[in-house]
């Protein structure tokens, strides 16, 4: 939910953001993948924008649950997640390319 606010915000101020979607996990919900190539002295404004962007959430997601077992009966069963939020990874790139 917070992807294009925080790619908004980056690319104002002036950082190329690459976005890879990919669906899976527990929710089998989208989630987003945000690449960005930071010199050092710009490292500590980004991780910024994205900490004060991607804030994490709790929401009610409702999950079938098996209610008659082999009969295949389901009913819904409401479950209270944690959404949203950033986990980032910096690591240093010894070589880059663009042509």
């Amino acid at each position: 939910d917070d992807t294009d606010n925080v790619v908004a915000i980056l690319n104002q101020q002036g950082y190329m953001v690459t976005k890879l979607n990919s669906t899976g996990g527990f929710l089998r919900s989208g989630n987003t993948t945000l690449l960005l190539g930071v010199d050092d002295e710009k490292l500590d404004a980004a991780l910024a924008v994205v900490k004060k962007v991607c804030i994490s959430r709790k929401q009610i997601e409702v999950f079938p649950s098996p209610a008659m077992g082999a009969m295949g009966m389901y009913t819904p069963y409401p479950v209270e997640v944690t959404v949203g939020g950033a986990t980032v990874f910096v690591m240093d790139v010894a070589q880059f390319h663009k042509y």
